[in-house]
């Protein structure tokens, strides 16, 4: 039988930040979501890693473009060929055209009619014949570990980098879902926007993004807390060379607006809960998933102000992947997967 024959089986975490893609039950490809691009006829010139190191680096013939933005496709033929290109990279370089591909693409529970169409529009011009989606708060659920299809209450609270996702989950379905687009996006942004207006430096998204990794927070006060972190860039006014040191505390301070706002967005979603899946919440806990339960001190801040014991999931970056691998062995079983 002739290897174009055989279908396979991809399942994409498309993210903000980054997409994740499972092949064959492992995750073959995981890379930031960026593709470089010629300016002068749009021919890909480099994918993911490749592309994020030429990030603010690129002469005049080549741009980077970020496909997506707050959690959905900004750019249609930046995230088609961005698309290609990991998938490429996902079957070893070839079978990209391979009619028999069939896909399962994780998609944030706020999608508007249009933004879902983009979404599969993209998945089938990279080689997708049959395209399913996944709401990501479900898939989360499914790459946790939960049994989405008993009729019990769990909570889920996604937060990537376009938008975060909090969602009651029972029987299968989303009892109910409040997809916010503010997350680790926004985080990197206050950060940025607080050392040039409090240090007078410019720092650009990669390091505003290192800043996070290294010294962010959502308390003032941690029981580990980082060393500094030293930041070096222009002065703002100068152009001259600068040398800070970032605390936690001070990133504390400058996010704490965004922080908030997911704050209120999980007490709305717990507002709305029905008071038997409310129950089981309060028995089970809230689980965070995405890069933003990594944030030191999130799971503390949120515990101590609802009073509802918080999960940090394992490997939280990673399960709306695996929940898509999951759902992409079951597509047959689980009804909530959309066509």
């Amino acid at each position: 039988m002739s290897l174009f024959k055989i279908t396979k089986d991809v399942a994409i975490d498309l993210g903000t930040a980054n997409t994740i893609i499972i092949y064959n039950g492992k995750i073959v490809v995981n890379a930031p979501s960026i593709v470089a691009l010629e300016t002068r006829d749009n021919k890909l010139v480099a994918v993911g890693h490749k592309a994020q190191q030429m990030e603010g680096r690129t002469p005049e013939g080549i741009k980077t473009v970020r496909p997506l933005r707050d959690g959905v496709i900004a750019d249609f033929y930046a995230a088609e060929q961005m698309m290609r290109g990991m998938i490429k990279m996902a079957l070893g370089g070839h079978q990209i055209f391979n009619p028999n591909l069939r896909m399962v693409v994780g998609i944030p529970s706020g999608s508007t009619e249009v933004e879902i169409r983009a979404v599969r529009d993209s998945s089938e011009h990279a080689g997708g014949r049959d395209v399913y989606m996944l709401f990501e708060p479900m898939a989360a659920a499914i790459g946790i570990g939960m049994d989405v299809l008993a009729p019990e209450g769990n909570m889920v609270v996604d937060i990537g980098g376009g938008s975060s996702e909090i969602a009651v989950i029972s029987l299968g379905g989303l009892v109910t879902n409040n997809s916010i687009r503010v997350a680790g996006n926004d985080l990197t942004q206050d950060i940025m926007d607080y050392m040039k207006r409090q240090h007078n430096i410019r720092v650009g998204l990669p390091t505003a993004e290192l800043i996070k990794i290294n010294v962010g927070s959502a308390l003032t006060v941690l029981d580990n807390p980082p060393e500094d972190y030293v930041v070096r860039g222009p002065n703002a006014m100068t152009a001259l060379p600068m040398e800070v040191p970032v605390s936690y505390q001070e990133v504390a301070h400058c996010i704490e607006k965004s922080i908030a706002k997911i704050e209120a967005a999980v007490l709305k979603g717990l507002e709305e809960t029905p008071p038997e899946l409310y129950s089981d919440i309060v028995r089970n806990g809230i689980w965070l998933t995405g890069g933003g339960a990594l944030l030191r001190g999130l799971d503390k801040r949120l515990q101590d102000k609802i009073g509802i014991k918080f999960h940090v999931a394992d490997d939280p970056l990673l399960s709306v992947a695996r929940g898509t691998g999951i759902a992409l062995k079951h597509v047959t079983e689980y009804p909530f997967l959309l066509r």
